[in-house]
């Protein structure tokens, strides 16, 4: 993703529930490559603040980029959530709003295989782009467990049921509604899941949800390959460049709600001493370089040498630009997103990563 931002045009404004509107956007002429997505990933957009003139909020795309749709978030109202509420209100037709190009990794590797989609809330937003593009282009089975407070509260009500009833050997909706059966507990999630351990489950919800599902596919033994989860908090920097601050003031979550546990750095070793050799994967092919310099963070050095790596942030507060790591060791700056099961698989974000190791391999798949 670069750091080029863009004015999207908003071509339609959808009540989905009374606290939850789906926008849609032009992109503007020119624009097309910089915008082609895959689906679960989302928006950064440029929320104009009086106190620091921009709120950069990142938003998840509920649209699949299959149909030939226009590029749609969607995005609920949160309690004293500055930039939800104002896109909410401010939003309409013929008005515009800034954005970088779409990130993110909750993605499914191959739209053809089975899925276990788990989400909570508007948590439903990336997992309704997944479900929309697998059933459009893939061939795999789906099951989506929803939870929500109530019946009002369920955001594509219609269109999970039109996609239900067109598509009955594939897909299958299981409503869970707080107000009829409680919230879902860990037990009562882990006996539902226990159906579909050979899928790849993908989760996003509010943060106790997102728990209690991910503690119980580990108590099942879903591999760490086959376990997706979002992971979004509110950007305490500002990757829009024109600004010195961003508003700080909510703890909105885009998406879903980043693990509390996280921490804020990853180890104490020592920083090379001299150039190193990096190798990056990245959508098929494989970057190489002799000349990463110490203190210099990973995604920095791809950027000087004309890698398209992926990042939001910059600050290390989301997972856009994550990388697994293949061979060698990074030390993080800052970390606000990756949980100790994520470092323990090799995880690492790129634009906080400096070299300790004379080489380091990486992926981004």
């Amino acid at each position: 993703m670069d750091t080029e931002s863009f004015d999207l045009e908003v071509v339609d404004v959808v009540e989905e529930t009374a606290d939850a509107h789906s926008v849609s956007f032009r992109v503007p002429d020119g624009a097309q490559e910089h915008f082609r997505y895959r689906p679960g990933q989302f928006l950064t957009l440029a929320v104009p603040s009086d106190r620091t003139g921009v709120a950069a909020r990142c938003y998840s795309l509920s649209s699949s980029p299959h149909d030939d749709g226009p590029l749609t978030v969607t995005v609920k109202r949160t309690a004293d959530g500055y930039a939800s509420n104002w896109i909410c209100d401010n939003l309409r037709p013929g008005t515009t709003i800034r954005s970088l190009s779409p990130s993110g990794i909750f993605t499914p590797s191959s739209l053809d295989s089975d899925l276990l989609l788990l989400a909570g809330g508007s948590g439903v937003t990336p997992v309704m782009s997944i479900l929309r593009t697998a059933l459009a282009q893939g061939t795999g089975r789906i099951v989506l467990f929803y939870a929500n407070r109530d019946e009002r509260s369920v955001i594509f009500a219609a269109e999970l049921r039109r996609l239900a009833a067109d598509h009955p050997e594939r897909l299958s909706v299981v409503h869970w509604l707080e107000s009829v059966q409680g919230l879902p507990d860990q037990a009562q999630l882990k006996a539902f899941a226990a159906q579909y351990v050979d899928r790849d489950a993908f989760v996003c919800g509010p943060a106790p949800f997102m728990k209690a599902t991910v503690a119980a596919l580990r108590e099942l033994d879903f591999p760490r390959e086959r376990r997706h989860q979002e992971k979004f908090i509110s950007l305490g920097g500002n990757p829009f460049g024109d600004h010195d601050q961003v508003e700080q003031s909510e703890s909105e979550i885009a998406s879903a709600e980043a693990d509390e546990d996280a921490p804020d750095e990853i180890t104490d070793a020592a920083p090379s001493q001299g150039a190193v050799r990096l190798e990056v994967e990245l959508d098929g092919e494989t970057y190489a370089f002799d000349d990463w310099q110490p203190g210099t963070m990973m995604l920095d050095h791809l950027e000087s040498k004309g890698v398209p790596a992926p990042f939001s942030c910059r600050e290390g507060e989301c997972s856009a630009c994550a990388v697994r790591l293949l061979e060698g060791d990074v030390k993080m700056v800052y970390n606000d997103v990756l949980d100790d099961e994520d470092l323990a698989d090799g995880i690492r974000l790129a634009c906080q990563s400096q070299p300790v190791t004379d080489t380091v391999r990486a992926t981004y798949h």
